[in-house]
């Protein structure tokens, strides 16, 4: 129960730390990142093709059509969110998983065959989903702006 005490302090500090160290810029930083997963989404709804045949590929086949789905929502949902800046943190966590099974499962296997991988691009969206997870939606954000209308 300690243990769960100090986490909370700790998530506690490193929110305020954040929230005290958080220049603007990164912010659009965190706009472009919604776009660009959002931008993803509407790829996706448009060709579904594309997802389908990216999961085909993979061992998962007779879930994919779930899989398609839960990637399709959480791009779309969730870019805007990040856009945005609200629910930031729970956003992210949900593209989180969706970036980890495409690196492992659609972007390391092709990494080898094609010269023109998505591997880096991938990897990168990963980092900053990660880097906005810890760091938070900042000032430009609705999450700010309701957090400091609840004060």
């Amino acid at each position: 129960m300690a243990v769960l005490f100090e986490i909370h302090g700790f998530a506690k500090n490193l929110e305020h730390w954040a929230d005290t160290h958080h220049p603007k810029w990164i912010d659009v930083i965190r706009m472009i990142l919604g776009v660009i997963l959002f931008t993803k989404g509407v790829m996706f709804v448009s060709d579904r093709e594309i997802i389908l045949s990216m999961l085909a590929e993979t061992s998962i086949e007779f879930i994919s059509i779930i899989i398609a789905h839960y990637v399709i929502l959480v791009h779309l949902l969730g870019g805007i969110a990040i856009t945005i800046g609200l629910l930031t943190r729970l956003s992210i966590l949900l593209q989180i998983p969706v970036l980890i099974g495409a690196i492992i499962f659609v972007d390391l296997p092709r990494a080898f065959q094609s010269v023109n991988s998505d591997l880096g691009f991938a990897a990168l969206v990963l980092c900053l989903l990660l880097f906005f997870f810890f760091y938070g939606s900042g000032p430009l954000s609705v999450d700010n702006y309701l957090k400091k209308k609840e004060e």
